[in-house]
């Protein structure tokens, strides 16, 4: 019993830290490729991203909410979700539709 009250005290410390925390971010960091490799996005820190078709690259910026990434280049602003498997899904009829972790 007294272990699962500190991993539920442990778990609730994480949760707190997580809070409005740039650390706990979901894409930062991290690499996605859809699209049949087509497609790239970089999620680097600051809120900046890279987009990459084929070979045009385009600097974009993004927020995070939740599960929700808002990703904007330009001014088109494409909505994101973090999958449980950690897979992004964005519109599923564009080239943003799945994109799976790739580092």
């Amino acid at each position: 019993m007294k272990a699962t009250v500190k991993r539920v005290v442990a778990a609730a410390a994480v949760g707190l830290l997580c809070l409005g925390a740039a650390g706990c971010s979901k894409v930062k960091g991290h690499t996605f490729a859809g699209g049949g490799g087509l497609v790239n996005i970089e999620f680097d820190s600051g809120g900046k991203a890279t987009v990459s078709m084929g070979p045009i690259s385009s600097a974009c910026t993004y927020t995070e909410s939740g599960s929700k990434i808002n990703l904007v280049c330009e001014s088109d602003t494409e909505v994101l979700t973090v999958a449980d498997d950690g897979s992004l899904n964005g519109p599923p009829d564009g080239m943003l539709a799945h994109l799976t972790k790739v580092k």
